[in-house]
């Protein structure tokens, strides 16, 4: 029996979000705007440089299970975790925030994941990811009962840069595809697809059911500095994709056609972390619960519109709340 609309598997991370200025990016050698892999030394050096931080689960995919589980959607989450404060930390948040949450905490020195978040004023982030346990993922964690009980599966493409979580991935993948579950993917950053463009082509057009990508991620995918080009090469590749383009909006091809759904109004952007993670759990609550593309792509917009206006990458409201007040939910 189906009881979660949508179960995703991804990396468990904790947030620690600061302010800095252009300055403070120059100075450490920051891609503004990227998340960047870094190694423990590199994360910890950071921390001390940096500001106030706040501390806020995160990690891409668990975001996009919490805001499903905000619209009033069943989500659960299968991700890696240590025994130590930051892995309270995250078992906490995500249980409280109502999405199922079983895989057990690993024992050993290595910690669970954080990722320093440096917002600019234009609220851009820099995110400097320390993966720590969370891509030891291996094939004994994944909950296969779990992943039956959903109607879609959602993988995080970050989760490809290690082979034991490589390997969990595909097997989430394999499992859902034959309980006929429909699997949906994140491309999750461009760089993430330069070092795994083959890999993920193949994986989009023989298992792929719904992908996500932003501009940036898609036009890497296709090695062309054209979005239309890259959108008409991923409709011939998908049987359903979502493309964002932040303030243009975002493409929706599928079923023969491509929707352009118009980005929500904003008052003032304040973080745009979380803005993909929240548009996809908008986006896949609407498509598991037999909405139309159109208002799928709606309350992806009106999510990710929410979370950028504040800082944090997961909710500050209800956003069912939000949604009937739009009159995209009864």
């Amino acid at each position: 029996m189906q009881d979660h609309d949508v179960v995703g598997i991804g990396n468990a991370i904790v947030d620690i979000i600061g302010r800095c200025d252009e300055a403070f990016l120059v100075k450490h050698a920051r891609a503004k705007g990227s998340m960047q892999l870094v190694d423990a030394a590199t994360v910890a050096a950071l921390y001390d440089a940096m500001g106030p931080g706040t501390e806020i689960s995160g990690g891409s995919v668990a975001n996009t299970m919490v805001g499903i589980a905000s619209f009033g959607g069943k989500a659960g989450f299968i991700g890696k975790t240590a025994d130590d404060r930051l892995g309270q930390v995250f078992r906490h948040d995500i249980a409280a925030a109502g999405v199922t949450f079983k895989t057990p905490a690993a024992a050993g020195a290595e910690p669970t994941g954080r990722s320093l978040i440096l917002v600019t004023p234009d609220g851009q982030r820099t995110m400097n990811t320390f993966l720590g346990v969370s891509p030891r993922l291996g094939g004994g964690e994944v909950d296969a009962e779990l992943i039956r009980s959903a109607r879609i599966v959602y993988l995080e493409g970050y989760l490809f840069d290690r082979p034991e979580a490589k390997a969990a991935f595909r097997q989430a993948a394999e499992i859902a595809a034959s309980s006929g579950r429909q699997v949906a993917l994140s491309l999750s950053d461009p760089f993430c697809v330069d070092r795994h463009r083959a890999e993920f082509l193949q994986l989009i057009r023989n298992s792929v059911d719904i992908l996500f990508a932003n501009e940036a991620e898609i036009t890497s995918l296709y090695e062309t500095g054209s979005f239309d080009a890259a959108a008409r090469q991923a409709q011939a590749d998908t049987k359903l994709a979502a493309l964002t383009r932040s303030e243009k909006g975002s493409v929706i091809l599928g079923e023969g056609k491509s929707i352009t759904i118009p980005a929500a109004p904003v008052a003032k952007v304040v973080d745009t972390t979380g803005a993909g993670d929240l548009y996809a759990a908008g986006f896949l609550f609407g498509v598991a619960t037999g909405r139309n593309l159109e208002t799928a792509g709606r309350l992806g917009s009106l999510a990710a519109a929410e979370v950028i206006s504040h800082v944090g990458a997961r909710p500050a409201v209800k956003l069912a709340d939000l949604a009937r007040k739009g009159g995209l939910l009864d």
